[in-house]
C-alpha cells in the first residue's frame, strides 16, 4: 500500500485529497486513503485522489484568512503562457483560467516549497473562475518508468470494476482507443469528510489515459475547494463535462514532444 500511496501522491502531487492524488492511478487505493486521511489533505489534480505533501520548512497550521489569487507569488515567468495555451484547448465558456499552486493557495507554502518538476508541457494546477464560482483543472503526465516504479510493474486497476464493500464511481466509462491506449473517465462526489466533518472538495470528473508506452496522463476537473483558504464558492459543477474531458485528455498538446 505504501507504493500505491506514493504513486497517488506523485501523480497528483499537491493538489488535493489530494493530490492531481491524482492518485491518480489507483482510484481504489485513493478512495480508501481519502477516507482515512480526512483533514490535512490538500487537493490537487492531479489526479484522482491526492494527499497533502510534506513541505520542508513548512510547519504549524496554515493561516485561515482567505487569500486571493492575485496575492499568490508568481515565480514562473511562463505561468500565464501555459494558462493561455490550455485555454486554447478548452471549449468556449469554461471560464477564466489562471495557473496557480495549490500548495501555495491552500497551505500558504512559499514558491520554493511549492516548486515542482513536471514532465508534461501543460502539467500543473489551474484555477477556473466562472459566474462567481471557483474550480480547478489539474493535469499530470507521468513517464512509463515512473508509473512502473511506483506501481511495482503490476499495471493499473480497472477503476470501473465493481469492488466489494466500496461504492462504484458514477458515470465510469473505460474504452480502448484505436492506438491501443486505455481511456477511463468517471465522476466522484468527493464526499469525504475533512477535519471538521465536512467535505473539503466539491464534486469532480476525472480522466485517465494509459498510453501504449506505459506512460500516464491524468486530468481532474474539480468544482472547487472548501477547506482552509478557499478562493471562492464552488462552481455549479465540474468545469468540464464527461465528453469535454474525454476530448481534452486526448489532445497531443498535453504530451511531451518526441
Amino acid at each position: 500500500m505504501n507504493d500505491v500511496r506514493e504513486l497517488l501522491e506523485r501523480a497528483a502531487e499537491g493538489a488535493g485529497r489530494p493530490a492531481v492524488s491524482t492518485g491518480a492511478v489507483y482510484a481504489r487505493a485513493a478512495r480508501i486513503r481519502l477516507r482515512r486521511r480526512a483533514a490535512g489533505a490538500v487537493a490537487v489534480l492531479a489526479v484522482v485522489a491526492a494527499g497533502g505533501a510534506a513541505l520542508p520548512g513548512l510547519t504549524g497550521p496554515a493561516a485561515t484568512e482567505q487569500t486571493s489569487v492575485a496575492a499568490v507569488p508568481v515565480s514562473d515567468s511562463g505561468r500565464q503562457g501555459k494558462a493561455e495555451s490550455l485555454t486554447a484547448l478548452l471549449p468556449r465558456g469554461v471560464g477564466d483560467v489562471t495557473r496557480v499552486s495549490l500548495l501555495t493557495l491552500t497551505k500558504n507554502a512559499t514558491p520554493e516549497q511549492a516548486e515542482k518538476t513536471y514532465a508534461g508541457p501543460l502539467d500543473g494546477e489551474y484555477l477556473i473562475r466562472k459566474d462567481g464560482g471557483t474550480g480547478y483543472l489539474l493535469l499530470r503526465y507521468m513517464k512509463g518508468s515512473a508509473v512502473a516504479e511506483r506501481s511495482g510493474g503490476t499495471g493499473l486497476d480497472d477503476v470501473c470494476a465493481a469492488r466489494s464493500g466500496e461504492p462504484a464511481f458514477t458515470d465510469c466509462a473505460r474504452e480502448e482507443l484505436p492506438d491501443g491506449s486505455i481511456l477511463t473517465t468517471w465522476s466522484d462526489s468527493m464526499a469525504y469528510a475533512g477535519q471538521d466533518g465536512t467535505p473539503e472538495w466539491g464534486p469532480e470528473r476525472v480522466g485517465r489515459l494509459e498510453l501504449g508506452d506505459g506512460s500516464l496522463l491524468v486530468v481532474r476537473a474539480s468544482s472547487g475547494y472548501l477547506g482552509d483558504r478557499p478562493q471562492g464558492p464552488l462552481l455549479t459543477g465540474p468545469p468540464l463535462d464527461q465528453e469535454q474531458l474525454r476530448t481534452l485528455i486526448q489532445r497531443p498538446e498535453l504530451l511531451p514532444h518526441g
